[in-house]
């Protein structure tokens, strides 16, 4: 079985956010002073959230990403990430995380069927990481956790760099050495208005255009592509695996690839990253809806995918921040 929006786009691809805590502070991602954090009590069991997922599959959806917040910062996250890979039709189980926490949770997440691995690195400089966390993090957890990753056996390990002029931009290929060096692939990303910080990020915007410049003058790439169910095009470290990827929701939005939808620890599922479109799950969810009930659902939410975001016309109309948001 597939499943189809109304612009005829396939929908494979859910992003499951299991929290909206976070134990870094990115000034992108979240509010300096941000303390409106969904009380535990109102997230979806992990019952639930496989009842969903499981609807999902039955309507054609094979991919799962869990995302925050930090996914990690939830509890017994392996034992439901075993369940979902254990549900009929899911095929690709991912994970999105700082790495702050993988050194503990590396073996067990991988022994429940979580393979693939996405790492926000921004940075190399210890005193830049503090900048842009706000938390006083340590860069040493998240390089010791992207080792344990490797050792474990998580392939591919992706970072992901967003690219911020005057912040971080003069790291480009530094970190793109530092992933050949480890054999991870790393994809950069443009900046997007989502939300107050992301609006505040926006005036550090690069168009990736630059970035590719740069990684062209110190390496031979070669076009390519990747696993996954993401919109990042990419190319090749000739003679290597390691890929580079370039996500470019503003200088070349990829709206009409898009295959994915978000769904919330609190059972909101948004159908756009940059549009306000969204349907509320949870009540139906506790009201006891039939399994048929909820596929229907599940059709009548997916109906209000928009063609494209609204990034470019009207930035400030998404104001939630990414990190309620789930990437």
């Amino acid at each position: 079985m597939a499943c189809f929006d109304p612009h005829g786009r396939k929908i494979e691809y859910v992003r499951l956010s299991v929290t909206d805590k976070c134990n870094l502070r990115c000034f992108y991602c979240m509010p300096e002073h941000f303390r409106d954090f969904t009380p535990s009590s109102e997230y979806l069991s992990y019952d639930e959230l496989i009842r969903i997922i499981s609807a999902f599959a039955e309507l054609g959806i094979f991919r799962v990403r869990l995302t925050g917040g930090e996914p990690l910062v939830r509890k017994d996250l392996a034992g439901f990430a075993k369940q979902l890979s254990a549900i009929p039709g899911i095929e690709d189980l991912s994970l999105s995380t700082n790495c702050v926490l993988m050194d503990r949770h590396a073996e067990d997440l991988f022994e429940a069927g979580v393979n693939r691995l996405n790492v926000s690195l921004d940075t190399l400089r210890e005193d830049r990481f503090r900048f842009i966390t706000r938390r006083g993090g340590n860069l040493e957890l998240v390089l010791n956790g992207l080792k344990k990753a490797k050792q474990v056996g998580f392939s591919p390990i992706k970072l992901n760099m967003l690219v911020m002029r005057g912040i971080n931009d003069d790291e480009v290929i530094d970190i793109a050495n530092y992933c050949l060096e480890n054999a991870f692939s790393l994809r950069f990303i443009e900046t997007m208005p989502i939300g107050a910080s992301g609006q505040k990020a926006t005036d550090h915007y690069i168009n990736l255009r630059e970035v590719r410049d740069r990684l062209d003058a110190h390496f031979n790439l070669v076009p390519s592509i990747m696993r996954g169910g993401g919109p990042a095009r990419y190319v090749r470290v000739e003679g290597t695996n390691v890929h580079f990827g370039f996500i470019t929701p503003l200088s070349q939005h990829f709206c009409s690839s898009c295959n994915r939808l978000r769904l919330t620890a609190e059972g909101t599922l948004h159908l756009c990253l940059g549009n306000t479109q969204n349907f509320e799950l949870k009540p139906h969810i506790r009201q006891g809806i039939s399994d048929d009930g909820l596929k229907g659902l599940l059709y009548e939410a997916l109906a209000l995918k928009p063609l494209q975001h609204n990034f470019l016309d009207n930035p400030s109309e998404v104001n939630r921040s990414m990190s309620v948001t789930g990437g």
